[in-house]
């Protein structure tokens, strides 16, 4: 067993204050004792779309290494939610337009072990005024990752992946058996769907997940605001954890030896039929 913390921000246009309060949160889970640290989507820039673009730097610039050098100095696997990657065109010239939401995860010696590109791009128009496109500033990923460390098999994912349960299934038959869902859930979507949505995911594939958000109103005009509520949940469905509103960290101990038994007892794995292209439509 071990300790897993989740921190929540409010993060905004002002990179270095984003990051500087992504720190303090960061150091002090691991003074708690926590050695897997997760931040939540757009951890050091949340603003405009293409704000993004304009900001995005490769891994191992300035943000990435950063963040690199405090995982390296605490002794913490840290998987830093989403930052906005630098992106190289079809010609390999840098991409003016658009930009990766790039989840990284580093291990305690500051290495960056696995890389996720968010694979579904959050394009909605909601009722009620909510409207997003986020492919016009960032490129899909194409690209399922499980990072094999010694705290678990950690399944990746970013914010809009949780509607699509199929890439879920497909990163547990990969052996995962963490799942990380960093986000920055709207308020509109999030007090409806938010916590459904993440139980449903740890229930179908028994499987811990990790879900750090941002929260909050993160611009003067009120036009974009995040629902908070940063969750650990276990294999079975519970809510280990819940941060609620405001900024910090929630915290809950990852026993792997849970999922394994909830898998025994119902063994989703040997059960599931595969029934695509098997539906008998009848007539009127």
């Amino acid at each position: 067993m071990y300790l897993a913390a989740c921190v929540q921000m409010s993060s905004d246009t002002d990179v270095e204050a984003n990051l500087t309060r992504a720190e303090l949160y960061i150091r002090r889970a691991a003074q708690r004792g926590a050695s897997l640290i997760v931040t939540p989507e757009n951890t050091a820039l949340l603003g405009p779309q293409f704000h993004k673009v304009d900001c995005a730097e490769t891994l191992d610039g300035p943000v990435g290494s950063r963040l690199s050098a405090l995982a390296d100095e605490l002794n913490i696997h840290l998987l830093v939610g989403s930052l906005a990657e630098r992106r190289l065109d079809e010609y390999g010239e840098l991409d003016q337009e658009r930009c990766y939401n790039t989840s990284v995860l580093f291990s305690p010696q500051g290495d960056l072990i696995a890389r996720y590109r968010k694979m579904h791009l959050f394009d909605v128009n909601v009722d009620g005024g909510l409207q997003i496109n986020e492919s016009d500033s960032i490129c899909a990923g194409d690209e399922l990752v499980i990072a094999e460390t010694p705290l678990g098999n950690i399944g990746m994912s970013i914010c809009y992946d949780l509607r699509f349960p199929e890439m879920y299934r497909a990163l547990v038959d990969g052996g995962a058996n963490i799942l990380t869902v960093p986000s920055a859930f709207t308020l509109t979507t999030g007090k409806d769907h938010w916590h459904a949505l993440l139980r449903a995911r740890a229930i179908e594939c028994q499987a811990w997940v990790l879900a750090p958000g941002q929260w909050g109103q993160h611009d003067a005009k009120g036009m974009r605001q995040s629902y908070g509520h940063s969750v650990i949940i276990d294999p079975w469905g519970h809510v280990v954890a819940d941060k609620g509103h405001g900024e910090g960290v929630c915290y809950a101990e990852i026993d792997l030896s849970q999922s394994e038994r909830v898998r025994q007892s119902i063994p989703l794995s040997t059960h599931r039929r595969i029934i695509e292209g098997r539906v008998n439509k009848t007539p009127r």
